[in-house]
């Protein structure tokens, strides 16, 4: 009886390794096939974006370049980006989080949260040129104002938004109940335990769900295209007159039917992923020097 079960058991076992790894191999088999595609386009952007990666190209507009000039840049275009995407966090994070942090904490399930959730799903399924198409209807042509990059930077907001909320609420919610209690007992009030406990507890979570929000707005060609406008020159001002980004750089580049600006086509698209790049390191430095075990 007992030489039975021993075989039994170890039957079990090894069926149970077998399926192990059987499940093993599909995991690796789909991770495989889901960074192919990742690697051949990085692949493809790098060896067609080098060719003009110069400080030429990082120093210079586009200003009396004509289409078919070796010259140009796309510093304009860069000085844009980063100005949109910096006006766009500053208008979607505070609002993103402050949204998360009442859904966790005091939401408690009500009416007012669910109507707020709801709400954060549905915009999380907007199209990216719905927003274009509302910020150019209601701030440029009813309020009569002038293409910017604020606008832009107003619209892409939009789409940023909901990505923060639930990537902090998520965050929020992964803080251990036992971290908030331990400071209640202590007589801390509930907001001084989410700043000082809670927030920094899910920092990490929190920033990199903001740089998946702004690696997700930084490509966005339709609502700029909508609401910014095309220029050749610099504009350090985003309140005043048309400024350029990288996706409208690489679309209007792309556009153009010359080598010579499709290579600088290549070599935008290379930059802006270089520039998301860059954003996400900063963010992971600023997420580590400010991390609750650095401080122990």
């Amino acid at each position: 009886m007992t030489t039975t079960t021993t075989s039994t058991i170890q039957h079990i076992s090894t069926g149970r390794r077998v399926k192990d790894k059987l499940v093993q191999g599909l995991v690796y088999l789909a991770f495989g096939l889901a960074v192919v595609p990742l690697v051949s386009v990085l692949w493809l952007v790098i060896q067609n974006g080098l060719a003009r990666f110069d400080m030429e190209f990082l120093t210079h507009s586009m200003r009396n370049i004509g289409a078919r000039d070796a010259g140009g840049g796309a510093y304009h275009a860069i000085v844009g980006t980063l100005e949109q995407v910096l006006l766009a966090s500053a208008i979607s994070v505070p609002i993103g989080l402050l949204t998360a942090i009442y859904l966790v904490e005091y939401g408690n399930g009500g009416r007012l949260s669910r109507a707020i959730s709801f709400f954060v799903d549905v915009m999380t399924g907007i199209p990216s040129v719905v927003a274009g198409l509302f910020i150019l209807a209601f701030w440029i042509l009813v309020l009569g104002m002038p293409f910017s990059g604020w606008a832009g930077a107003m619209a892409v907001s939009i789409l940023m938004m909901p990505t923060v909320v639930r990537s902090a609420e998520e965050m929020l919610r992964l803080v251990p109940t036992d971290l908030r209690e331990a400071s209640y007992a202590l007589g801390v009030a509930k907001w001084r335990t989410i700043v000082k406990v809670v927030l920094p507890t899910a920092l990490t979570g929190i920033i990199t769900g903001v740089m998946l929000a702004v690696a997700r707005v930084a490509g966005e060609t339709a609502p700029v295209l909508l609401t910014v406008f095309f220029t050749d020159s610099i504009n350090f001002d985003p309140f005043s007159g048309p400024q350029m980004s990288l996706p409208l750089y690489v679309f209007d580049q792309a556009g153009r039917p010359n080598d010579t600006a499709i290579d600088r086509a290549w070599t935008g698209a290379l930059t802006l992923i270089l520039i998301v790049m860059l954003l996400n390191l900063v963010a992971r430095l600023i997420a580590w020097w400010r991390s609750p075990a650095r401080g122990r």
